[in-house]
């Protein structure tokens, strides 16, 4: 497991992120086993509050194995926080610029070498609506075509309950209710050696997020799915 050899600032981060998870929530956790305990492959997860990363990363550390993210350039801007980031292995995303596709090549290259690398396909948390899953982006589907790794679907539910992105409004109590939940690596393999055409990339996008659907029909309290 690649947890047994970190240096210094991974440690840091490590006890970061489980402080912060443990302080303020109550912590459900399912298909664990799901999560490969070797070789690189893609975390395809629902993107419901920015509290998300750090509940998804606790559960992607206790499962065994490192999270890389695909992050926001602009947190690298920030002192301190930009060289932390950047010794943490996550990767950044220069969205709307020509250093754009930089970003899927270094997370192809984290793949490649043996990493989970994690992709919200939704780009961003809701401003409106009910929290379904929304139409994805096409990253997760450029990153497969690539690669051929694993894409491993992950749902998260509670988060917005300590950050909702539709108020900006945070509720920092103790024991606040989370899931997540992994299901089985997405059956991808009718599309192996297909060229990424716009098509293509739709398409498996579209399949990546009725999974992770079908997946928080399973983890939410409510059933009333009022947007797909």
């Amino acid at each position: 497991m690649e947890l047994r050899k970190l240096g210094f600032w991974r440690r840091c981060g490590i006890g970061i992120v489980k402080t912060g998870t443990m302080a303020l929530t109550r912590r459900t956790w399912s298909g664990r086993a799901n999560i490969p305990q070797a070789g690189g492959f893609i975390v395809a997860a629902n993107h419901l509050s920015e509290f998300d990363p750090l509940v998804l990363a606790h559960f992607v550390l206790d499962a065994g194995r490192w999270p890389c993210f695909l992050t926001k350039s602009s947190l690298f801007d920030i002192p301190a926080l930009g060289p932390f980031l950047r010794e943490l292995r996550q990767i950044p995303v220069y969205r709307g610029t020509a250093a754009a596709a930089a970003a899927l090549d270094a997370a192809a290259e984290a793949i490649n070498a043996g990493r989970c690398v994690v992709v919200y396909p939704e780009g961003t948390t809701p401003k409106e609506g009910d929290l379904w899953p929304r139409t994805g982006k096409t990253g997760v589907a450029r990153l497969f075509l690539t690669t051929e790794a694993p894409v491993i679907p992950v749902v998260t539910w509670g988060s917005q309950q300590v950050f909702d992105p539709r108020t900006r409004k945070w509720r920092l109590r103790p024991g606040t209710p989370v899931t997540v939940v992994a299901g089985p690596p997405l059956d991808l393999s009718a599309w192996t050696g297909a060229r990424p055409t716009a098509a293509n990339l739709r398409a498996i996008t579209d399949d990546i997020m009725a999974a992770l659907t079908d997946l928080m029909a399973e983890v939410r309290p409510d059933l009333q799915r009022t947007q797909r």
